[in-house]
């Protein structure tokens, strides 16, 4: 049965080690779409962030769709129209900034149009995530923030300490949410019907397609509940090597245009 849909996540994926598309990559996104596979991008950035992508592989025309805040979000690239908004409501995200302060981590939380943070030392990685996804950073107090819609929390900070706060992190958190390290300074908390894997599975459905038609190509653990999923899961070669048990297939490193190889050997062939 032929592929139709394929979702590919961005850093250390479509991306190479220059946060560059290569010209293989770009090419071969093109030959899918030509072929009528639907390419989706499936991020935990916000839509601001990969508006820049979506232009650049022409992905943001009508029928094109974007899974953003790692599910929180789907929405048509051409219109902006929402197909899935998962947020967090007041009372978890005020929970989420209590265990936050508990365990000593820098945290922030992010609308579709901002990052807000209550920590009055802003911490290195806010600044971070700023410059990569373009988002502006408000400073506010958690009182202030209870008109706003979040689609996701971070606890972000240097790798050594948030591991240690991450090791005592209740089961019932959990339980309650979906929480995904998408790199060695950052892990996501969602919603709990939130999830790259849930918004892939809905996207799927509305356009019609069985699990079989799907494939999606990801490196790091915040990909895994999309990779469960598909009747398809690609692991990038420079991916976790947790995640490479559960791959179909493995193709090359994003610096030898492993979603170009993917798309070939495995779409298009």
């Amino acid at each position: 049965m032929s592929i139709k849909l394929v979702a590919v996540d961005i850093d250390g994926t479509l991306l190479n080690s220059q946060r560059q598309v290569t010209s293989e990559v770009y090419q071969a996104i093109q030959e899918a779409k030509a072929a009528g596979v639907k390419i989706v991008i499936a991020t935990g950035r916000p839509i601001v962030g990969v508006q820049n992508l979506l232009e650049e592989l022409h992905l943001n025309q009508p029928d094109n769709y974007v899974i953003t805040f790692n599910g929180g979000l789907v929405q048509e690239t051409a219109t902006g129209n929402e197909l899935i908004k998962e947020t967090l409501a007041y009372e978890d995200y005020l929970d989420i900034e209590l265990l936050a302060t508990k365990l000593g981590v820098h945290s922030h939380a992010i609308t579709k149009n901002g990052i807000y943070t209550s920590n009055r030392d802003i911490g290195t990685y806010t600044v971070h995530e700023s410059s990569l996804v373009g988002m502006p950073i408000y400073y506010r107090t958690p009182e202030e923030n209870r008109d706003k819609e979040f689609v996701k929390a971070m606890f972000i900070d240097d790798p050594a300490i948030l591991d240690a706060a991450i090791a005592k992190i209740p089961e019932s958190f959990y339980e309650r949410f979906t929480v995904v390290k998408s790199t060695p300074f950052y892990l996501e908390i969602l919603k709990k019907t939130a999830s790259k894997g849930l918004a892939v599975t809905h996207l799927a459905e509305k356009l019609g397609y069985t699990i079989d038609e799907t494939m999606a190509i990801g490196d790091e653990e915040n990909d895994r509940a999309m990779l469960e999923v598909v009747g398809n899961p690609v692991v990038m070669k420079n991916g976790n090597s947790n995640l490479k048990k559960i791959a179909k297939y493995i193709t090359k490193s994003n610096d030898e245009s492993g979603v170009a190889h993917a798309i070939r050997e495995w779409v298009l062939d």
